[in-house]
């Protein structure tokens, strides 16, 4: 597996964490049909499985993961300036509350499955003035998961998502 981990700051529109970093596993599955299995068996449900919006929006009450069943696709992370990433059948995106997202292009058989720790509720934000300031006060507040989407008391969301502690 290669991990890739992509840091973005708050632009004004998408606030993104200020804290975690989204992480891709590229490679992990090399069969994608045992994502939504492996998920669940780490407490992340609430799944579903379709495309990813072709706008920018983020979730400021749960984390996501998002598994690539099939196909590729190119996604931008982290709003307007954010990074533009590739992903293919077996990756795996670990994205923390407030990470922006939207799909820039597909293959016509792109499909991910998506799940949220502990199967919470998502809300669907888009950047708007009005959503500010009790969403980023909410995307400060969601705990880190138990455990990881795809290695569950180990693995990369365990190392790099580390909070500094202040005195």
């Amino acid at each position: 597996m290669d991990l890739k981990t992509f840091r973005f700051t708050d632009d004004g529109s998408i606030p993104n964490h200020p804290d975690y970093p989204a992480l891709l596993y590229r490679g992990v599955f090399d069969d994608p049909n045992g994502m939504r299995e492996t998920f669940a068996h780490n407490e992340w449900t609430n799944s579903w499985v379709n495309g990813v919006f072709d706008y920018h929006h983020y979730h400021s009450n749960t984390h996501e993961v998002l598994g690539v069943l099939q196909g590729e696709a190119t996604l931008q992370l982290g709003g307007t300036n954010g990074d533009l990433v590739r992903v293919s059948a077996g990756d795996v995106l670990v994205l923390p509350a407030g990470t922006g997202h939207r799909r820039i292009e597909m293959s016509e058989d792109f499909q991910v499955v998506g799940a949220y720790p502990d199967g919470r509720d998502y809300d669907t934000l888009t950047g708007k003035t009005e959503e500010r300031p009790d969403n980023v006060k909410r995307i400060e507040q969601v705990d880190k998961p138990k455990f990881d989407p795809v290695f569950g008391t180990t693995g990369p969301l365990h190392e790099e998502w580390t909070k500094e502690e202040t005195l």
